[in-house]
């Protein structure tokens, strides 16, 4: 890979090129008030009698909006005195999503002002290592700030947790001719991407401050979150920014169609939407509210986010990984055995003959045999849901898995089969779902591993057992642990082995049952990988 890019004149610098940040910067005090580059922070106490701090909406790069909007993030502003780090910035621009089944998120303060960031760290601690966080969404929603990704017990656990706001949607992945043609990079979408180096930038030059070590990094992530981890794993730019990597449910190795890698057709008609002229200053100009308008009636969002740029993904992520030319780290990632209820479109209407030209199209000489995998699903349209649900999850993360052990580099599997209560994951005030057949009634759902890992099954949503609370217990000492070492296993623990193609080690996780097996959905998985070796 080529070498990281550390100077600002390409807009990922910091305020300060060639600045070891390390030997100048002074020892964390027992304070709330932390001095970075850009200024001095006061911020509160997380938890007072820990000694855990929190210091929230911390500017890490310069607010993305006139003529910043869609280009590459810059530097942080300074700022004198003291800056109030008290309370979150606003959440990224995005629509408002009233009832959405978990996803649920109610009215929130909204800004193109947003590259924000937050902090919790034991103010006792040097040299921790430091936990990356980027929320899921479909790169369409969401915020670093949630209550569900509170940072207090992660830090309790001996590492500093930071989370990450950065630009959602069109405002933060739209590519189009005319901002390819501006781009010295020839490059144009992906500054989401770019947000999160930026803010990887910031916690290389600032993270000592707070306790942290700059030189054990992990980022980690959750859907559109674990997808940023995977594209970042294969970017050029981001090389040596982060040292191990946590994904869950969600990867970038599986092929994309081969139409509009680039995502310029579509920014083309979202622009034609809007009803302007394909100019920069029309499109600067637009209002938020056009441009959310546009990208629903435009279909916009029906396609990747992240998108083959040619300068932060100088090669479709997949054909990266398969080159082995990703990041050369360990990796922990894995799913949930329910991920697809209420995330994927589910059409009852599907025909067989609908279902039999779906899996002709997608499986190829492997479709007869998986439809017999799935003859205990009720109906056609039930079959393609659970099929599509397990390429795109189950067999993605595996994938994901197979390109880090082929590498050489550790990567350890999970497989999440133990069942939460579903309630409003991002309302903690207005948690009820009132599912008609009890709050476990949906499974182990998309995003319903995120209180266990944060450790705040104590913290937010309803109706939790106490085999909850020790789940939790357990899910966050593998994630840590890994954080500090890059091996999740430790003392009491269920063993974790690591993946490898022959054996498909699997950490089957359940309350009471956790265990390595030898793979989960095996054969499912094994005629996938045959497909995609005939393809390739």
């Amino acid at each position: 890979m080529p070498t990281r890019i550390t100077c600002f004149c390409l807009v990922l610098l910091v305020a300060a090129c060639g600045v070891d940040s390390e030997s100048m910067a002074p020892k964390p005090a027992a304070t709330l008030e932390i001095t970075t580059y850009q200024g001095a922070l006061r911020g509160a106490w997380a938890d007072e009698a820990a000694g855990i701090r929190r210091f929230m909406g911390v500017p890490y790069a310069k607010p993305p909006v006139g003529e910043l909007r869609w280009r590459p993030p810059q530097a942080p502003l300074t700022w004198q005195g003291v800056r109030d780090a008290a309370s979150p910035g606003a959440a990224c621009w995005q629509g408002v999503n009233e009832e959405q089944f978990v996803w649920s998120r109610g009215q929130f303060e909204r800004s193109e002002d947003c590259l924000f960031l937050n902090v919790w760290s034991d103010q006792s601690l040097e040299g921790a290592p430091v936990m990356v966080w980027f929320h899921g969404g479909a790169h369409t929603a969401g915020m670093g700030h949630d209550r569900i990704f509170d940072g207090t017990n992660l830090a309790r656990r001996g590492v500093v947790l930071v989370t990450v706001s950065y630009r959602l949607g069109a405002f933060g992945f739209l590519a189009h001719p005319a901002l390819q043609d501006e781009s010295d990079h020839g490059s144009a979408g992906n500054y989401g991407l770019l947000d999160k180096m930026a803010a990887l930038n910031w916690i290389r030059d600032n993270i000592g401050q707070f306790g942290g070590n700059p030189d054990n990094v992990t980022v980690f992530g959750q859907s559109a979150g674990s997808q940023s981890v995977c594209a970042l794993m294969a970017s050029p730019l981001a090389e040596g920014l982060f040292h191990k990597a946590i994904g869950q449910s969600a990867a970038c190795v599986n092929p994309l169609p081969e139409r509009d890698p680039a995502g310029l057709e579509r920014g083309v008609r979202l622009v034609e939407a809007m009803g302007i002229t394909q100019s920069l200053p029309e499109m600067r100009a637009a209002s938020p509210d056009a441009v959310l308008a546009a990208t629903a009636s435009s279909g916009w969002a029906n396609a990747s986010r992240i998108v083959t740029d040619g300068w932060v993904l100088p090669e479709p992520a997949d054909k990266i990984y398969a080159a082995g030319r990703q990041a050369q780290i360990p990796l922990l990632l894995g799913s949930l055995s329910n991920e697809g209820h209420l995330l994927f479109p589910l059409n009852e209407s599907l025909s067989e003959d609908d279902l039999n030209a779906y899996l002709e199209r997608t499986a190829g000489a492997q479709a007869a045999d998986l439809k017999r995998h799935y003859a205990n699903e009720a109906t056609p349209g039930q079959r393609q849901h659970a099929i599509a649900t397990d390429l795109f999850m189950a067999y993605g993360m595996r994938r994901w898995a197979a390109y880090q052990a082929g590498a050489g580099q550790s990567a350890y599997l999970y497989f999440m089969d133990h069942t939460p209560p579903a309630f409003r994951l991002y309302v903690p005030d207005q948690p009820d779902l009132q599912l008609t057949e009890g709050p476990r009634s949906a499974g182990a759902y998309h995003s319903g591993d995120l209180a266990y890992v944060f450790n705040n099954t104590r913290t937010v949503g309803h109706d939790w057992r106490e085999d909850d609370h020790t789940f939790s217990d357990l899910v966050a000492t593998y994630w840590t642990n890994f954080a500090k070492t890059g091996d999740p296993n430790g003392a009491g623990l269920p063993e974790w082995q690591t993946y490898d193609s022959n054996g498909k080690a699997t950490l089957l996780m359940k309350e009471g049952a956790t265990q390595t097996t030898d793979g989960v959905r095996r054969e499912i998985l094994d005629l996938w990988d045959q497909r995609f070796a005939e393809a390739t």
